[in-house]
């Protein structure tokens, strides 16, 4: 086939605090041969989220920094348009950690953040990065697996309009928590948790006393926290933990883009005195029982009984632009990036 000379988003510097579109570069190259083995997608679509911000610190972690003149890592979603490997073929629309690029050249076999994934029949690709990709199976086994979420649980949920807090919230609803209460930015943000996902509250921590809601809604203590965000509401909320409590500690937005560590939790001693069990956990731990998840999940969205929101971006051009919209508390539900017209 011509050759076809592929845009890339490429790290140019590393971030020092807020990640700033300058620390990108957008370069043009030729994309080599499809050798035996190896997959040709063309992308079209790039996913977001916050996660990736830690992934540009040249710091010891789960997987390797991204580096320095290398394609920005990232999900997407795309169609193999050439195949020189056994499992793909030209047409199939498939998912995986392709970068952000609009094409991908890759061996199609799994790696730290998995392999190439096929779009079943009659799923809406985008689905794939958003309710049925990372993001929506981090908030199943975050919420199921690590939190154990059961009957008459009361529940919170920070980040709880994101992409993952989203979905963590609806899946505690539909395992019969007794109340679920979502933190987020905003009233439309607000509203939506009500009216469309269907939870019993939601805080506004922009406009409200968090610690006084908080009382307000769990007189009787938060059996189960899912955290997103860290810093001071991870604070407040462990002095309304109910005793022998569940803490879920998936992400840290809050301080994702500090130039210095900030202090640890001030009411660390409540984890003591309430006799709370609290766990961190990586999706990456759990890619065995993905098969699960997505059944799970893809069966509640057929059902309509879970709901997914995407906010979609256009234009490659715009993918740094895209990436800060996580950091400004702009997207509603997942960030993605539509990079083609088909």
């Amino acid at each position: 086939m011509t050759q076809i000379i592929n845009d890339q988003w490429r790290l140019r510097a590393r971030p020092v605090g807020l990640v700033k579109e300058s620390d990108f570069e957008l370069v043009q190259e030729p994309l080599p041969a499809t050798g035996d083995g190896q997959v040709l997608v063309r992308n079209h679509y790039l996913a977001f989220e916050p996660a990736m911000r830690g992934w540009l610190n040249d710091v010891k972690s789960y997987i390797p920094p991204v580096g320095l003149g290398e394609v920005m890592r990232a999900s997407a979603v795309g169609e193999v348009v050439e195949s020189r490997h056994p499992d793909y073929s030209a047409g199939q629309m498939v998912s995986g950690m392709l970068g952000w690029q609009k094409y991908a050249l890759t061996e199609g076999m799994p790696g730290p953040m998995g392999g190439l994934t096929r779009v079943p029949e009659g799923v809406e690709p985008q689905l794939m990065l958003s309710a049925l990709g990372g993001t929506g199976l981090t908030a199943y086994f975050g919420m199921i697996g690590i939190g154990e979420v059961r009957e008459g649980d009361t529940v919170l949920v920070t980040g709880a309009a994101g992409a993952t807090g989203s979905v963590a919230a609806q899946i505690a609803r539909l395992k019969g928590a007794a109340k679920v209460v979502g933190i987020a930015g905003g009233p439309e943000k607000c509203q939506w948790l009500l009216e469309k996902a269907g939870l019993d509250a939601a805080i506004d921590y922009k406009s409200e006393k968090v610690s006084a809601r908080l009382r307000e809604e769990f007189p009787k203590g938060i059996s189960l926290f899912y955290d997103n965000v860290g810093g001071e509401i991870l604070d407040q909320a462990l002095l309304e933990m109910a005793q022998f409590g569940r803490v879920v500690l998936c992400g840290g937005i809050s301080s994702y883009n500090e130039e210095e560590l900030p202090p640890g939790p001030a009411n660390y001693m409540q984890i003591v005195i309430r006799r709370l069990t609290v766990r961190g956990f990586i999706l990456i731990d759990h890619f065995a029982q993905a098969g699960e998840a997505i059944g799970a999940l893809s069966g509640w969205i057929q059902e309509g009984k879970l709901i997914h929101a995407e906010d979609i971006q256009e234009g490659f051009e715009n993918a740094p632009k895209t990436f800060l919209r996580l950091f400004q508390g702009q997207n509603l539900g997942k960030q993605l990036l539509k990079i083609t017209d088909s």
